[in-house]
């Protein structure tokens, strides 16, 4: 049966809020509780070149590129949040011994096993609420795992006795984007 037009109109005319969301991360729940700012990162398909003898025609890839994924968040003034990845991160970099990452391995964390034997990856949701604060949808990924952490600038000039906050980057497998019923859109 053919879709009428009204079948292939957006149902629901209200516009997403960048203000409603909530992130939970498994491995580091205090950070989660103090995130300000998210993203889903976009993703990039390869492009194939077809050459011809006029000009070359492009065609989709086959391969997808997923940018990283990026959260600001407020640091607690004991460092907790800040702690949580900056010792994870040097667990994953062990730069003073090996016992850097067996201790990461052993830790008890609420992380999913990923069947890769290591406890060294977290998954983590990024929610999307509604203006009730209702879930829309969850971004969630898989095996993610920190690559960066911003520094901390103390400035004893500054007079706006504004918070500190810090900016993590992970990579991860991959994301997929589901309904409040965790099915894929």
């Amino acid at each position: 049966m053919a879709k009428g037009f009204l079948d292939t109109q957006i149902q629901n005319r209200n516009f997403l809020s960048a203000t409603g969301f909530r992130f939970i991360l498994n491995r580091a729940p205090k950070v989660s509780f103090f995130s300000n700012s998210v993203n889903v990162p976009s993703i990039n398909l390869g492009v194939a070149n077809q050459a011809t003898y006029l000009k070359d025609i492009p065609i989709p890839g086959d391969k997808l590129e997923f940018e990283d994924f990026t959260v600001r968040f407020l640091v607690d003034e004991n460092l907790e949040n800040y702690m949580e990845i900056q010792n994870w991160m040097r667990g994953l970099g062990y730069p003073e011994s090996l016992s850097e990452i067996y201790d990461l391995q052993k830790e008890k964390s609420n992380t999913v096993s990923t069947g890769k034997g290591m406890n060294i990856y977290s998954d983590g949701s990024l929610i999307a609420l509604n203006s009730t604060n209702n879930i829309i949808f969850k971004v969630n990924f898989r095996d993610m795992f920190p690559v960066y952490l911003s520094n901390l600038q103390f400035d004893a000039t500054d007079t706006n006795g504004e918070y500190f906050t810090s900016e993590v980057t992970f990579k991860y497998t991959l994301y997929k984007i589901v309904d409040r019923n965790d099915k894929e859109l």
